[in-house]
Parts: structure tokens; sequence; C-alpha cells
């Protein structure tokens, strides 16, 4: 399952829909708006295999990083957010959700910085092509 935060703008969802990517968005599909940070990754916890995709730079700590779920930093534009999200899921390293599970990616225009469960190390991946 493919969950946004309610800081992704409309539009940028409405491009996701049209791209088929089945995507909920908090506030609309999932839980209530204006849920504060402390309260996302317990959420996440009580869906199927998340990957929640957020623009929140705080929540993207090596001490979030979870077998249960996939959270996913956007720092890029908020008008570049679905172009990203759909370029992540497409990434070969990330293109399954067995392979997003138990990671936490920082998504940037010049490419991601990953933590994975069980290492200590921040990983460096470039964008393919």
């Amino acid at each position: 399952m493919n969950v946004l935060d309610e800081n992704i703008l409309e539009s940028q969802r409405q491009l996701l829909r049209g791209w088929r990517i089945a995507i909920r968005q908090i506030g609309l599909d999932v839980s209530r708006k204006g849920m504060a940070d402390e309260e996302i990754l317990p959420l996440l916890l009580t869906l199927p295999r998340p990957t929640f995709f957020t623009r929140d730079l705080g929540l993207g700590a090596r001490s979030s990083v979870h077998p249960r779920y996939c959270l996913v930093i956007l720092a890029v534009g908020q008008y570049e957010v679905a172009h990203f999200v759909r370029r992540l899921l497409r990434h070969p390293a990330f293109n399954t959700r067995t392979k997003r599970m138990g990671t936490v990616i920082r998504v940037m225009p010049t490419g991601l910085n990953v933590w994975r469960l069980h290492t200590d190390q921040e990983m460096r991946l470039s964008w393919p092509g």
C-alpha cells in the first residue's frame, strides 16, 4: 500500500492516480487530518506493508527503520513529488514492496540515500540511466 502524507498537494495525488499508481492519502483515505508526526509511525504498523511518502524531512532518521514499512522522505519541490514517487517505484532497487520494506529512503534529484534494516551505514544510490 502506497500512502501519501497530508502535506502532499492534491495536484500531485491526482497525477499519481492518472498514472494508475495506487495511492492513499492521510486525512482522505487513511486516518485523519492533522495527525502529529509521532502518530505516523504507529499508524504505519497497522497498515499492510505500507510505503509512506512525505516531504517532512524530520521523519528520516535511522531509528525510523522498521521491517514492516518503508518510509520515503521526498527532498524535492512540492510540484515534483509525483514525478519522484513514480521514479522511485520504478527504480530497480525498490520496484517491489518486498524490496522497499525495512528501509528509510531520502529521495533527492541527485539520487537516493538509504538506511536499511540491520545496517550501520547509509547507502547512496544513483538514479538509473
